[in-house]
């Protein structure tokens, strides 16, 4: 069994799964390319910057002050069994189990669904635009895939989209939402999209960016289709 790569930690957080008191452990790796990556130093898979037995070792010492952890990336699947194998290591502990995913690996999520609580999946453009956003034409197929099984398994998940204007107009964002709900889909997030790289802060602007959280219109519309949705503009 190889060794799981952690890329990065953040100690506490209420933000990253609903509900709960969590860490989260940034794992290295992840298939997609995507133009606005924040977290480019994670896509190749290398040695990790953080060694796994110690961040073990350290929630073993937040047992009764955290309530669970949540696997992050890059795309925390991609290292397949490495991953899953880590999960069930820290679920002894007795810690829920949050994961964010992009949805690339349907059948990696398949095998770990029985010890994952909820997830948080990237419905990242609509078909068209899909290929253009991550530089693979099947990502869309896989993450429809794992929204469907998902969704089947009746365990929480929360669908978010983030804006960026480049790749996801108005009406796109639209059409997701809606694509979502009609899958059955209850908690969706909104996510302004803030450039990270020199280059791209040129590329769009800051009423581009807003444009989506100042519509009014637009809001009322998605917010009717699900029981919840989080509109996080910073």
């Amino acid at each position: 069994m190889k060794q799981i790569q952690i890329g990065g930690l953040v100690s506490f957080t209420t933000i990253d799964f609903p509900g709960k008191l969590a860490a989260v452990l940034f794992l290295v790796g992840c298939p997609f390319h995507c133009v606005y990556c924040s977290n480019e130093h994670l896509i190749p898979l290398g040695n990790g910057e953080y060694d796994p037995e110690k961040v073990f070792d350290w929630l073993k010492s937040r047992i009764g002050k955290l309530e669970g952890v949540v696997f992050s990336g890059g795309e925390a699947l991609m290292q397949a069994d490495a991953t899953i194998e880590y999960i069930k290591r820290v679920r002894d502990l007795g810690f829920a189990i949050g994961l964010h995913t992009n949805g690339f690996y349907p059948e990696l999520l398949k095998k770990v669904s029985d010890l994952v609580d909820w997830i948080g999946l990237d419905f990242k453009a609509t078909r068209e635009h899909y290929k253009e956003l991550t530089g693979l034409d099947i990502a869309y197929d896989r993450m429809i895939e794992s929204l469907k099984y998902w969704l089947s398994s009746g365990k929480g998940i929360e669908v978010r989209t983030t804006c960026d204007p480049r790749f996801v107009s108005k009406s796109d964002l639209l059409e997701i939402a809606k694509t979502s709900a009609q899958m059955g889909v209850k908690d969706f997030a909104v996510q302004k999209y803030t450039p990270y790289h020199e280059c791209d802060c040129h590329q769009t602007t800051d009423a581009e960016r807003n444009q989506f959280f100042e519509d009014n219109a637009l809001r009322d519309e998605i917010n009717v289709l699900f029981e919840h949705v989080a509109w996080r503009s910073s």
